[in-house]
């Protein structure tokens, strides 16, 4: 007996229990008689396998009470790239992912001073959108200047424009152009950088390494292979850092309290729509963010001015930030000049938006660069998501196979009796998979999480095909053993569809509806749930998803 539960009653209502158990076709029970003074009976049974034996248990990982996570702040100064896209994509595969946990979920995305949230609060205030968001930066802005935090100076270095940035000298270089003549850039991102002077507000950057170190020794830094280059640039001496440029050169933007010739520089601007999103400053609001999700390029402001700022103002840095890589094609970066770009729109089109959705899940890994190739994406898409998970669906809903249109429950002495050795785990791993999917979605590992899905329904595809239900339907005799495998089979696809909502939504839902599950089975902890009863089929609309050719 190595799958061996117990359950714990009176009498009268462990009877019941055990004609339960046995209805449901466990291999052994019986009913012993606790030692013990408190009259209570004791239930030992071994459940076979492929039958769950931890109903409606917890996840393995404490669920948090409530989530908060964000993707960047975009700039609108160009249209969407794949980069954008795959930031989005993450950030709202986790969101999904906690909301099938059950857990409340607050997600923001969007370009600055964009959202519902932020409008729904200033109409509580009854402020126009934009004047609410210009005086919440400026009441943080003030909040740092009385805390000391905030001072005039002069300030002149390498200006980035396009990253928004003054840069370091040893962050310089110069190079020759494409005209020949020389140019210096920022080492980082290839832009050119030009010298300026101005009278700026400052931030006392220079005091925060300690708490910053504090705060990054806490692992807050994921994937951590990008921890050690925030720590060196924190550690190696950090500058003040302005944050106001003067009217004359930045004419957009919200002026500084009490000094109209300055602007809010970008940073301490936008950075503050992650707190109006929360509900800041009013009581109750939440934060800190659970997560940022960020591209490498931006980590240095998310990892290092915006905790800076925080700690500053007494309120608490981000619990944990997703720096993800970049994607390339055929490993050289995007540009328009090599005419290699990825264009989002197109592919949405092309590929549909789950399709696009699961090919860069499962093929971009935050921790490297992602090669995007669209024969992969084909291959990916077409590979997992018609011959594998729809597959196995249409296989056993079909009805040639399936002429009653049933979901059988379990039969644990049919599936002892029709599976061979190696396929007796098959159930067993299924209710593993809840535990497997949760760690890695947690942990920002999408791809493994796809991964562990496609292993199991693999193979529930073998157990489909080495028992060919296509052919045991032709004998009434066989009725038992081909309800057998359309419950794995169907089982499988329940399972791993609500394992796959992060991912593939709209899909997954549409395959949950052909299952007959309802919209409130599709929770973690129904994941856990064995289907115990002889369900109908819901209604077929035909093939769910098309192959892409």
């Amino acid at each position: 007996m190595n799958n061996l539960c117990k359950i714990s009653s009176n009498l009268t209502k462990g009877q019941f229990i055990l004609s339960k158990l046995r209805s449901k076709g466990f291999i052994s029970a019986e009913l012993e008689r606790f030692k013990g003074v408190d009259g209570r009976y004791l239930a030992i049974f071994e459940a076979p396998r492929g039958y769950s034996t931890t109903v409606g248990r917890k996840p393995k990982i404490p669920v948090p009470e409530k989530y908060f996570i964000t993707t960047p702040i975009y700039y609108l100064n160009a249209v969407p790239h794949i980069g954008h896209l795959y930031s989005n994509v993450l950030a709202d595969a986790i969101s999904r992912w906690y909301s099938i946990l059950e857990v409340p979920v607050l997600f923001s995305t969007g370009t600055d001073e964009h959202g519902l949230k932020v409008q729904q609060a200033a109409l509580a205030k009854r402020q126009e959108p934009k004047l609410f968001c210009d005086q919440m930066s400026q009441e943080f802005k003030e909040r740092l200047k009385s805390r000391g935090f905030i001072y005039r100076g002069h300030y002149e270095g390498w200006y980035s424009i396009s990253d928004e940035m003054f840069v370091s000298e040893d962050q310089v270089k110069e190079v020759t152009m494409a005209n020949g003549q020389m140019q210096k850039i920022f080492v980082e991102s290839g832009h050119p950088v030009e010298w300026m002077t101005e009278e700026n507000y400052m931030f006392r950057l220079s005091e925060f390494e300690k708490p910053l170190i504090d705060w990054l020794n806490k692992k807050v830094i994921h994937p951590e292979v990008f921890e050690p280059l925030v720590r060196q640039f924190v550690t190696s001496g950090l500058p003040d850092l302005s944050v106001s440029r003067h009217r004359s050169r930045i004419p957009w933007g919200i002026p500084v309290p009490g000094d109209e010739s300055q602007t809010i520089y970008v940073w301490l601007d936008a950075l503050t729509n992650y707190l109006t999103v929360g509900g800041y400053p009013s009581v109750g609001h939440q934060w800190p963010v659970d997560c940022h999700v960020v591209g490498k390029d931006i980590l240095r402001f998310h990892a290092i001015y915006w905790p800076a700022f925080l700690i500053a103002a007494g309120l608490e840095p981000p619990r944990r930030i997703l720096c993800h890589s970049h994607w390339t094609m055929q490993k050289e970066k995007m540009s328009k000049s090599k005419g290699n770009v990825v264009d989002p729109f197109d592919r949405l089109e092309k590929y549909s938006v789950d399709g696009l959705r699961y090919y860069l899940l499962k093929d971009g890994v935050p921790h490297s660069d992602g090669n995007y190739s669209d024969d992969r994406a084909i291959e990916c898409i077409n590979s997992d998501i018609v011959n594998t998970f729809c597959n196995l669906l249409s296989r056993c809903s079909a009805k040639a196979v399936n002429p009653d249109q049933v979901f059988p429950k379990f039969d644990a002495r049919a599936f002892e009796e029709l599976a061979r050795p190696e396929e007796k785990t098959i159930m067993e791993s299924l209710y593993q998979l809840p535990d497997v999917v949760d760690e890695h979605y947690r942990n920002f590992s999408a791809n493994r999480a796809l991964d562990a899905v496609m292993s199991q329904l693999y193979r529930a595809n073998a157990f489909v095909q080495r028992c060919k239900p296509w052919e045991l339907v032709k004998s009434p005799v066989h009725r038992e053993a081909i309800n057998c495998v359309l419950h794995v089979a169907l089982e499988n696809v329940r399972v791993s569809a609500i394992a796959l909502i992060p991912a593939i939504p709209s899909l997954s839902h549409k395959v949950l509806d052909r299952l007959g599950s309802s919209r409130q089975e599709r929770t973690w902890r129904h994941m856990t749930l064995g289907n115990d009863r002889n369900n109908r089929l819901g209604e077929d609309h035909g093939p769910l998803f098309p192959r892409i050719k």
